[in-house]
């Protein structure tokens, strides 16, 4: 991004604010005055940089510098996975068990935000995100497992 005509502008203000008998007075501030007019520039559109990211996440939107002039550069958020299939529970041919869950307030609204989307109560909502999860676990390696233990297996031959 070129700042150039952003710090031209803001020089050409001051200068014409400036009492013409001052003009050589001013001439020689213009070069710092425009340095630190680029900085201010940059520091804004680090500033905003950062803001958009807070909102983007997690995506992020940085500002690099490239032979001295800022590049906005944005990293979108992951596309959204494919949605996995529904996870069927049958809760009325199991047994079950009452549980209290305590969720901070914006966590809950966000609950019964998704519920509401998929045409579901909260609670079956709640059971096929538990179902989902558990699930995904049983994939992953145990904890606390130890290397050569369970399904790690190495073979071959060794002189």
């Amino acid at each position: 991004m070129d700042l150039t005509r952003y710090a031209d502008d803001l020089t050409r203000r001051l200068a014409a604010a400036v009492d013409p008998a001052e003009t050589a007075a001013v001439e020689r501030l213009l070069a710092p005055f425009d340095a630190a007019v680029r900085l201010v520039l940059q520091d804004v559109l680090v500033a905003a940089a950062d803001e958009i990211s807070a909102e983007l996440a997690p995506g992020a939107v940085e500002v690099r510098l490239r032979g001295g002039a800022p590049e906005l550069v944005v990293t979108p958020p992951p596309a959204a996975a494919a949605p996995a299939a529904a996870v069927e529970v049958d809760v009325d041919g199991a047994s079950t068990s009452r549980t209290t869950l305590r969720l901070p307030d914006h966590l809950k609204s966000q609950v019964e935000t998704a519920a509401t989307r998929d045409g579901v109560s909260v609670n079956t909502w709640l059971v096929r995100a538990v179902a989902t999860a558990l699930g995904q676990q049983a994939a992953a390696p145990a904890r606390g497992a130890t290397p050569g233990s369970g399904a790690r297996r190495v073979t071959g031959w060794v002189r």
